[in-house]
């Protein structure tokens, strides 16, 4: 009894994560542009591929980098899951750290409202009156020789 050669073309895969109800494994579809060659015209040709993913860490919708085992893992299962390139849903503001749905916070942001004051308050919080301001400001303005 020999041992079974496994053959695959593509050593590295990206691919969009369709599937995650199996245990450590991830269904991906791979979809390839290729050339009709009589109308001369682009289709889309689309393989599901069974990825081997230990840590269970993807979800529907990532897209992710499939890298071809040396020998097949089982009947199905051929490529191991290589890195996670976008993870869906997960968009972190790199301002405030917050996560982000489409142009909204998913969580409030209680930590960074500040509270509302009036201007005179924030000018007596400086130590700076408005009469002492004005007084200045004509002086910075005209130059002394």
């Amino acid at each position: 009894m020999s041992a079974r050669k496994v053959s695959v073309h593509a050593k590295w895969i990206i691919g969009r994560v369709i599937g995650t109800k199996m245990q450590k494994t991830a269904k991906v579809r791979v979809t390839r542009l290729v050339l009709d060659p009589y109308l001369l015209k682009y289709y889309n040709k689309r393989k599901t591929y069974f990825a081997h993913d230990a840590l269970q860490q993807c979800t529907v919708g990532d897209i992710v980098l499939l890298k071809a085992l040396p020998e097949a893992r089982s009947k199905h299962v051929k490529h191991e899951l290589s890195e996670i390139v976008y993870k869906v849903g997960r968009v972190v503001d790199p301002l405030t750290g917050q996560r982000v749905a489409g142009t909204e916070f998913v969580e409030p942001l209680s930590d960074l409202l500040v509270e509302e004051k009036t201007l005179s308050e924030k000018l007596n919080e400086l130590n700076i009156s408005a009469d002492s301001s004005a007084a200045e400001s004509p002086s910075a303005q005209t130059p002394t020789s």
